[in-house]
């Protein structure tokens, strides 16, 4: 039998996912939700542009959908924060209904949300729902890669994680919230209002720790502009030179002789993209993939692949490391 999906969300990444579920033969699209007025009402195939039966339309509503069809999970690409994905999920759980959310703090809420964190769970397994939050970033590359390479180790001492992408080959969306085109100081005040750079790093670092096993203390988070050496034209936006082009984001944590390091290079053409995890451990272990894993492309894959996964899994709020080694599907 098929999995029943609807998309929550149809920016680029919702509607991307839409394109590879559809590719899926596990797969059954049955509609989705967007609260853009010229979404709603549409068949979702002519948004995806492609060929789904004209019954899989687009609401303004998860209730609204649910009145003419019952997915079996739903795939959410909506917002960032875990305060604001827990009133799109509620009423998706309260109908026994798990989700996959590209949300990032909902990778590990656990970190800054413990207490609400806690309740949604509860409602999770009262409900008989599952919830993941994962993607390519976090989700994978800088957290859940990390884990899986430690378990050729026989002890492990650190762990240092690496990401340069050049975004300059990224969508619209992804070049503002870098920064692009901004002054630096600019990009620093709305950095501390928490409306610019990458969400997720720490929370990559806590689901690291979590892994492990390991009992961190307090992270130490910083993120500073990338300045523009020349001008820089992408297909969607000018960044003179001066400007910020990106971001240099890091997040630190350290028990007793153990340490966890990320750092993440996000900026307009940036050179030599790559994934990296250095293991110092018996035996050590140095990963890399050269030019790095396509951010977009990659996030999309995440989200579907674990559509299968997760529906097997006990009910509750889950973690990447809670579900079997991700595969493609």
């Amino acid at each position: 039998m098929k999995i029943r999906i609807a998309q929550f969300g149809l920016g680029p990444i919702g509607v991307e996912c839409v394109r590879l579920a559809a590719e899926k033969s596990w797969a059954e699209l049955v509609g989705g939700v967007d609260i853009d007025p010229q979404k709603i009402g549409r068949p979702l195939g002519d948004i995806a542009g492609i060929a789904l039966p004209e019954t899989a339309r687009v609401h303004g509503s998860f209730e609204e959908l649910l009145r003419v069809a019952r997915p079996d999970v739903v795939l959410h690409t909506a917002v960032s924060r875990f305060s604001q994905v827990v009133p799109h999920l509620e009423p998706i759980v309260r109908a026994g209904i798990s989700v996959v959310s590209s949300c990032e703090e909902l990778l590990f809420p656990q970190l800054k949300n413990a207490a609400a964190a806690k309740m949604f769970d509860e409602l999770c397994r009262k409900h008989n729902a599952r919830v993941l939050g994962t993607g390519v970033n976090p989700g994978f590359v800088m957290d859940t890669l990390g884990i899986c390479l430690t378990g050729v180790c026989r002890a492990v001492e650190k762990i240092e994680i690496t990401r340069v992408v050049n975004a300059s080959l990224r969508r619209l969306p992804l070049q503002k919230k870098i920064g692009s085109g901004l002054t630096p100081d600019e990009f620093r005040a709305l950095f501390l209002q928490g409306k610019m750079g990458h969400v997720g790093l720490v929370e990559s670092l806590a689901l690291v720790a979590h892994g492990l096993g390991w009992q961190i203390g307090q992270i130490t988070e910083t993120c500073e502009p990338v300045i523009a050496s020349h001008d820089i034209q992408t297909k969607f936006l000018t960044v003179l030179k001066g400007l910020t082009c990106g971001i240099h984001h890091r997040a630190e944590a350290s028990v007793d002789a153990k340490s966890i390091t990320l750092d993440l290079q996000m900026y307009l053409d940036a050179e030599n993209p790559c994934d990296a995890v250095k293991i110092v451990a018996d035996p050590p272990v140095d990963f890399v993939i050269r030019g790095g894993v396509h951010g977009d492309r990659a996030t999309v894959a995440v989200l579907i692949n674990a559509v299968p996964l997760l529906l097997k899994a006990q009910p509750g709020l889950r973690l990447m490391t809670d579900l079997p080694v991700l595969r493609a599907s």
